[in-house]
């Protein structure tokens, strides 16, 4: 019997920030995605890809760090990455007038958009997995679902929305409550590139948040 087969698509952007928004999931940053969602496999599923989607930061010691991240798991075949743009923006506060300077995501909800009903009508997979909890996934969802894709819905940590909730096939996956798996998923600190023959470090930052957690438990 064929197994089922599983695309993971991935909203970079609501997945880190669910990551950042508690101190303790911080220590998840330098993580084996594709490791990661092959531990939610069922015996009569297999995992063809994971597609990863997110943009590049102008500050350049974040931009390091995610680079890093993205070159690790890009090792992985099965690992896909899809990049949009950051764009700077200013927001006037309605209290005081003042402007706030930040950045916006462009172009990536409609990429993860155009993958998850492109993949569904071509038949690349039987089962797609939507990692976010941005109701803009809504729409391709929906599509998805009305050419007979069976679509499941995964929440990153400290993310949740009703109303991808009730667009998932069976139940959904409130990820925040599998951390024993993430824990078995984490890069070792240096990861050796063989395209480039090179031995990666993960970001200093991101190890002292590891090492931050591990003294708080002693």
């Amino acid at each position: 019997m064929n197994k089922q087969r599983v695309i993971v698509y991935i909203d970079g952007f609501n997945f880190f920030y669910g990551l950042r928004s508690e101190r303790r999931w911080k220590r998840y940053y330098w993580l084996d995605v594709v490791k990661l969602f092959e531990m939610f496999m069922r015996p009569n599923q297999e995992l063809v890809a994971v597609k990863y989607f997110s943009a590049r930061p102008d500050n350049p010691e974040k931009n390091a760090r995610q680079y890093s991240f993205f070159q690790a798991n890009k090792e992985n075949p099965k690992f896909h990455l899809f990049l949009g743009k950051f764009l700077s923006k200013e927001i006037t506060c309605r209290n005081c007038g003042s402007i706030i300077h930040t950045y916006e995501e462009k172009e990536t909800d409609a990429r993860i958009v155009t993958q998850i009903v492109a993949d569904a009508l071509e038949k690349k997979c039987d089962v797609s997995v939507v990692v976010s909890a941005d109701s803009d996934m809504i729409p391709a969802v929906e599509v998805a679902k009305e050419v007979g894709q069976k679509v499941y819905i995964y929440f990153p940590p400290n993310h949740y929305s009703s109303n991808l909730y009730s667009l998932t096939n069976g139940s959904v996956i409130i990820l925040a409550r599998y951390e024993s798996r993430f824990k078995k998923c984490l890069f070792p600190d240096i990861v050796h590139l063989s395209s480039s023959d090179y031995d990666l470090s993960i970001p200093q930052k991101w190890k002292r948040y590891q090492q931050r957690l591990l003294d708080d438990q002693h």
